[in-house]
């Protein structure tokens, strides 16, 4: 069963990530891309577990440079974005077709014994996989 419920959350937070604007064209990606999502479940990100509404932005020339190119924030859905939660070096690998909508691959959290951890994540019209890596700082 509870597989069945981190299935329908993950299924659910890419559901949720489909309908959000982010900014990418095939091999043309921008130097920043972001994308909003609904997190359903209790999810581990770096070392926080965070479940709601989260904004996850890719910043491609703090990449280059080899900064954390990943930050993730708390949204209040009346106000925006609020605290960062994790800020960490995505590991990029490509992912072969771009995906309609935002992705995030979230496995079963058999530590914790509830919820999920995050472990990659890729945008709308974006072929690369963002791997989050193990220990992810928190911010």
């Amino acid at each position: 069963m509870r597989a069945r419920e981190l299935f329908g959350a993950a299924l659910l937070a890419t559901a949720v990530g489909s309908a959000t604007v982010t900014a990418g064209d095939g091999d043309r990606r921008p130097p920043h891309q972001w994308a909003m999502v609904y997190l359903a479940a209790p999810t581990l990100i770096g070392s926080t577990i965070v479940q709601g509404p989260v904004l996850f932005m890719h910043d491609a020339e703090k990449m280059a440079r080899g900064e954390p190119c990943t930050s993730v924030r708390l949204v209040e859905p009346a106000t925006g974005p609020l605290e960062d939660i994790a800020a960490f070096h995505c590991l990029v690998r490509p992912g072969g077709t771009a995906p309609n909508h935002f992705v995030l691959t979230i496995v079963p959290n058999v530590i914790a014994g509830f919820g999920g951890v995050l472990t990659a994540y890729q945008f709308a019209g974006d072929s690369e996989i963002h791997g989050v890596p193990v220990l992810a700082a928190a911010h």
